[in-house]
């Protein structure tokens, strides 16, 4: 181990200063690059998974694409004879064989067809039940026969003109001279059962076994009517024609009817209890000056999402129209609604678009694969204290935040980077259609959203496990709701969009909106042979892109203040927490520490006459220490509580502490198993607030001053607090270059550090950490906690599980480094504070009960002499009247073979009575030897201990 005073003597002087910004980040930055070699077994798995999805929708677009090339789906095509003899290719829908490959032909002119109703099905109409009791329905006994009529409801502000209207909307008779399906169309209304499609090229209510429905007040039994024939290409089609009878119920206002309507529809259990109305009127003030109407229609049958289709809308505007005419105006006006009919469109290529139709959802869970792996990481430097580890030893947080953001953004860039040069490479449109200046910005501002989100989440959790399961959950489950969830509101015209947006507030949501734009953008790309997503796009009414950025950009910069201030004020592994309104500046924080302190020196006046004499001389010491403020202790306590509120009680955990320490002295700290030894280390180290009084190290104060303090500090900790991934060189070099050791100087102080452990034979110190035995950690925990310049070290039990030969190895490695330090040790072992410790203190239930040299407490303490006298056994009786006659309360402690001990209070006797009578004894009887001991540290420790427990009895 290289001491401080070898390091001051080095000309490059770098250790004298305290280690820069730029010194510790790059420490830090080294140390996760090394760790990141080290796990290269998850980054190339992190590295295969985009490549391996790319391939994925690869191979399967190129599977689905080549049955989709198969005449089945590609436009029929064939060749025509010209006039001149020749033979023309002519494609259309009247070549095709299959209606999958019709709809692949280019359409010049769209198909004429009706405009129909949309009836609700027989088992779906509306009767009366219990659930759905309203007038005028009809029995449930017809849903079993199919017989129930369709029902519509109207309402208006004059009832009997509302009623003339609704009379004029029904058809009396069916009309039998028909010739074609336009003059049937312009004569009568039908309807049909069957769902619309997206398009109307191809009426589905012609393509089906369903037949169609006209509406009449009363039905023919078996009536039934054949359509005339529609040709569409080569394929005829032909519906027929059934009855359905109607029923028009009065309302007395539209609350009524809206009331009709949601209990039809709420109320049944199953989708065979459904209440279906046909349609809604409320004719309002139409009079024959007036026309205004309400319409309520039906569009439940459609979904944006799942099931996106035309609405049957026109024929019932039509129908309510016509009625006004003929009973305001003229019987025989009419307003003619002929036919329907889609627009031109162009042939295409049915295929396949993967990365657009499902791409979202996929993108969304690679995207954020790396949220749990980053979570991971910080959580796990909480859990096992590495993170106060390292703060401990100087590293602070602004190098920490700047080193781990800069970390993770890089990751996850080379992540993204390579996912889309994949993509773009197997061709996946989203990436090659979409401008890519857009994509860099939305990528680039959604990664740092992720750290930032990924720092702001790691304030929450305490535990490894814990964080990574939820922060799978988290990814996998706002993917889902994205697919299937928030694509519907964001496909809903309807839905508000002030909630849109507050839904984008989690980030996952806000990146499944930008990758929807950018996948919507690109389909359309793919179909209209165009580009994707432009920055003009940007403006369109209907793109949520510039919102969504706008949103993650203030995201992101709101969970970068509002990680740093939870992480500051909430201790959950990194040390002491700060004030909620630390913020606010310093003003406050003076104000209240001199009336404290001022408080604790009044307090320590009343426990001095309690006290024990050498105690009261440490806390007057103290006193004079922070009166005189040139007399330099680079540890003093002052007054130091730590409580311990329960339910019913209060557990003094250290009481009334105080204690100063001067440079070269090892402090060593004794005490039962929950004295409060420990506790006082994690006060003096930042790991606990104390609850009152303070401790200055090296003249800043732990309440304040902790960040200036981890400067000036080694720390060896109760438990080993080291990276199983990295070696023990790996450890020092870290701590090293934090303490500010550079080039040639650091590698000669880890390889002396690394030999004076006995971590250097056999390359141990180049084995991995995890690997070590607790021996081996031990020695590696004290050799980080004396590497570099620092003042003060707290060493908490540094030799346990230490073999006899490394335990006195590095006791001399101890006594070495203590020359410019000052030290505090807590140990249970008597030998190691009599061979390290300079002073000892013994604390007892958080009390220090003692304090002194090993001599002066085994004079104070130790309460007994130890006399041994081996002499023939024949005269055992004659030894023992001896030593009574010394003492009466003499106990003798061993007898073997002529060989006796006896314990002797020292107060019953004087050395030299004890000589006397040896020498007297002599002269009667053969004494073959004696000899006279003091107490122990060992029984020193058991009478303070004894004694203390003694004055804690009730009387």
């Amino acid at each position: 181990m290289v001491s401080s005073s070898s390091i001051r003597s080095n000309s490059n002087g770098n250790c004298d200063d305290v280690a820069s910004f730029f010194t510790k980040s790059d420490a830090l930055f080294r140390k996760n690059l090394t760790f990141q070699k080290r796990n290269w077994k998850m980054n190339v798995g992190l590295v295969m998974f985009p490549f391996l999805l790319c391939l994925l929708m690869l191979m399967i677009q190129l599977v689905v694409n080549s049955q989709l090339d198969k005449p089945k789906y590609r436009c029929g095509c064939k060749c025509v004879q010209n006039g001149n003899g020749t033979c023309q290719n002519r494609c259309g829908v009247e070549f095709s064989a299959t209606q999958q490959a019709a709809f692949a032909c280019p359409i010049r002119t769209p198909h004429k067809w009706p405009a129909l109703f949309q009836i609700p099905g027989p088992r779906h109409r509306a009767v009366q039940t219990a659930s759905h009791s309203f007038a005028g329905l009809p029995h449930a006994s017809c849903l079993e026969t199919g017989s129930c009529p369709v029902t519509s409801l109207y309402t208006g502000q004059n009832r009997s003109s509302a009623q003339g209207l609704v009379r004029e909307i029904v058809i009396d008779e069916f009309p039998r001279n028909l010739v074609d399906l336009q003059s049937l169309v312009s004569l009568i209304y039908l309807g049909t059962y069957r769902k619309p499609s997206l398009t109307n090229f191809v009426e589905s209510a012609f393509s089906s076994k369903y037949p169609l429905h006209v509406i009449l007040p009363s039905c023919i039994p078996n009536f039934s009517f054949m359509v005339p024939p529609v040709a569409l290409g080569n394929v005829r089609f032909q519906q027929e024609i059934t009855c359905v009878e109607s029923s028009y119920l009065w309302r007395e206002n539209s609350a009524s009817i809206n009331k009709e309507l949601l209990q039809g529809y709420w109320r049944g259990n199953s989708v065979h209890e459904i209440h279906e109305i046909l349609a809604a009127y409320d004719f309002l003030n139409s009079n024959e000056f007036n026309f205004n109407v309400s319409f309520w229609y039906n569009s439940t049958y459609c979904n944006v999402v799942t099931n996106p289709c035309l609405l049957r809308i026109p024929r019932s505007l039509n129908m309510v129209s016509n009625a006004f005419l003929r009973h305001f105006k003229d019987g025989g006006m009419r307003i003619h609604l002929d036919f329907v009919k889609e627009m031109p469109r162009a042939g295409s290529r049915v295929a396949l678009n993967l990365s657009s139709s499902i791409g979202p959802l996929l993108f969304a869970w690679v995207i954020q694969l790396l949220f749990p792996v980053f979570l991971t990481c910080l959580v796990y430097d909480k859990q096992h204290k590495l993170r106060i580890m390292m703060k401990m030893h100087g590293l602070g947080d602004g190098p920490y935040w700047l080193v781990s953001y800069i970390y993770f953004f890089l990751i996850s860039s080379i992540y993204m980077i390579w996912f889309a040069v994949m993509g773009s490479v197997v061709g996946l449109e989203i990436f090659l259609l979409n401008n890519y200046t857009i994509q860099l910005v939305f990528y680039f501002v959604y990664l740092n959203l992720q750290v930032a989100f990924t720092f702001l989440a790691a304030t929450v959790f305490s535990d490894v496990k814990t964080a990574t399961v939820l922060g799978y959950i988290y990814v996998f489950g706002s993917g889902l709701l994205g697919a299937f969830l928030f694509q519907n509101y964001v496909e809903d015209t309807t839905f508000s969009r002030s909630w849109l947006m507050t839904m984008e507030l989690v980030p996952g949501f806000s990146l499944y909106r930008g990758l929807y734009e950018l996948s919507q953008y690109a389909l359309a790309g793919h179909y209209t042979g165009t580009s994707g997503m432009t920055w003009e796009d940007l403006n369109d009414q209907g793109s949520g892109m510039k919102e969504t950025l706008v949103i993650m950009a203030l995201e992101w910069l709101i969970f970068l203040i509002a990680s740093y201030y939870l992480d500051q004020v909430v201790s959950s592994g990194n040390g002491v927490s700060r004030d909620p309104l630390f913020f606010l500046g310093n003003f406050q924080k003076k104000h209240n520490r001199s009336f404290k302190i001022s408080s604790r020196r009044q307090r320590s006046i009343v426990f001095v006459d309690l006290e024990n004499p050498d105690i009261s001389e440490e806390r007057l010491e103290v006193e004079k220490i922070l009166d005189q403020q040139g007399k330099q202790h680079p540890i003093v306590c002052h007054n130091l509580n730590k409580v311990y509120s329960g339910r019913d009680s209060k557990k003094h955990a250290v009481e009334n502490l105080s204690l100063a320490v001067p440079f070269g002295e090892c402090f060593g700290l004794l005490g039962p198993n929950g004295a409060g030894k420990t506790t006082l280390i994690k006060m003096l180290t930042g790991f606990l607030q104390p609850t009152s009084g303070t401790a200055f190290i090296d003249g800043l104060d732990i309440i304040s001053d902790m960040d200036k303090i981890y400067k000036k500090i080694g720390v060896c900790p109760q438990h080993d607090l080291i990276w199983e991934n990295l070696t023990g060189r790996e450890h020092l070099l870290f701590y090293g270059r934090v303490r500010n050791l550079k080039g040639e100087l650091l590698q000669q102080v880890v390889d002396d550090s690394l030999k004076s452990l006995n971590l250097y034979q056999g390359n141990v110190g180049d084995q991995l950490a995890g690997k070590y035995s607790g021996g081996m950690k031990r020695r590696l925990s004290v050799g980080i906690s004396l590497i570099g310049d620092t003042q003060v070290v707290f060493m908490d039990e540094p030799t346990t599980g230490l073999d006899p030969e490394s335990r006195n190895n590095l006791w001399h490695v101890v006594k070495m480094a203590k020359t410019n330090r000052a030290i505090i040790l807590t140990t249970h072992s008597m030998e190691e504070a009599d061979f390290l410790c300079d002073r000892l203190g013994i604390m007892v239930g958080g009390n220090l009960k003692c304090v002194g040299s090993s001599k002066e407490l085994k004079t104070r303490y130790g309460g007994s002499y130890v006399l041994t006298i081996s002499a023939n056994p024949a005269h055992e009786d004659n030894v023992d009247s001896i030593v009574n006659g010394l003492s009466s309360n003499a106990v003798k402690i061993y007898n073997v073979g002529g060989t006796q001990k006896f314990r002797m209070p020292k107060k019953d006797v004087r050395i030299f009575e004890i000589f006397n009578a040896i020498e007297n004894f002599k002269k009667q009887t053969s004494i073959k030897a004696f000899g006279l001991a003091d107490a122990s540290l060992e029984d020193v420790f058991t009478n303070v201990v004894h004694g203390a427990s003694d004055q804690n009895l009730p009387d």
